[in-house]
């Protein structure tokens, strides 16, 4: 949880452009990425959102994602037994963050939560991107130039493991690229199916 910024509200045209740079030119015109700003919200975020073919497939809101951090913090005082104290900032560190991990782990991202990944993927090799942890980062380098057809098939076992949407962005970029990977697309939580 690097920071609740609003970093990228002013240059997000410019990392839009940049993002958009890297996206394979078989899914260049297919996927998009929007940053929506709430002026109301008291902290002036909004979503962010990646679309293949003008559908919403990953959300990223940040109300969202905090009543989902609310809810941890709670599951896990609950399970340890454990208080809230005001004067405790160690302790409260120490399940916030934990909190954030799981809720990360569940799929759930705020906007703050998209632009400290793309700032991380903007900074890293690919295969190291690849590699990552991070949903978003997974989803960004899957979809990425740089990523060739070999490489594809490559990880092609090793990605069944990761989570729905990680293999709904493998499976249309192996689609769009021509790579037969004997997989049925998912068509869970109204993410658009791609044909074969």
């Amino acid at each position: 949880m690097e920071g609740k910024n609003n970093m990228y509200s002013p240059k997000w045209s410019k990392a839009k452009k940049h993002l958009k740079s890297f996206t394979c030119e078989s899914l260049k015109d297919r996927i998009d990425f929007h940053v929506i700003n709430y002026r109301k919200a008291h902290d002036k975020l909004g979503r962010a959102v990646i679309t293949v073919d003008k559908k919403e497939v990953l959300n990223m809101c940040t109300i969202t994602s905090d009543i989902a951090l609310i809810n941890k913090e709670s599951e896990i005082r609950h399970k340890q037994d454990v208080d809230y104290d005001v004067h405790n900032y160690n302790q409260n560190l120490e399940i916030g963050i934990q909190a954030h991990n799981l809720v990360k782990d569940e799929g759930i991202f705020a906007q703050y939560d998209f632009f400290d990944s793309l700032e991380q993927y903007f900074k890293s090799p690919i295969d190291k991107s690849l590699a990552s942890t991070d949903m978003v980062i997974k989803i960004l380098s899957l979809i990425d130039k740089r990523t060739g057809k070999r490489t594809l098939k490559k990880i092609n076992e090793a990605i069944k493991n990761d989570n729905e949407v990680i293999n709904y962005f493998y499976e249309i970029r192996c689609v769009a690229e021509g790579i037969n990977i004997h997989r049925v697309l998912s068509n869970k939580n109204n993410k658009p199916k791609v044909d074969d």
